[in-house]
């Protein structure tokens, strides 16, 4: 039935204009804006979409990831761009995860929705 849709994957936010900013200068995706949802687009044409919900509640998982070849350095620059990584158990002084799977480090997003960079070579 569904073998030729286009799917495509959301979440809520309370706030879509910290959101837009948060996504579109912080993170720096391209974004827009209509009928009060927004729109993540995400290379690949991989769109995502962030609806409002006054009673959101933050996903306890990870919503997206994002690869990068040089988590470092990631994280470094989106340290300098206002980013505040997670220390869980196992992640070093930068909040990676150095002990076990792939390279990885969590940050959240102004709704408390965990995102990360994932190292992928």
């Amino acid at each position: 039935m569904f073998e030729n849709t286009r799917a495509f994957s959301g979440f809520s936010t309370d706030d879509i204009p910290a959101a837009k900013r948060f996504y579109g200068e912080t993170l720096g995706l391209r974004v827009s804006e209509n009928h009060g949802i927004l729109t993540l687009h995400i290379a690949g044409d991989r769109d995502t979409i962030v609806y409002p919900k006054q009673d959101h509640t933050p996903a306890t998982f990870t919503i997206l990831n994002f690869p990068v070849s040089d988590i470092d350095q990631a994280v470094d620059e989106l340290v300098a761009r206002g980013v505040v990584f997670e220390r869980l158990a196992g992640t070093d002084e930068k909040g990676v995860n150095r002990v076990s799977g792939p390279l990885i480090a969590w940050f959240k997003d102004p709704a408390g929705n965990w995102l990360s960079v994932i190292q992928q070579d």
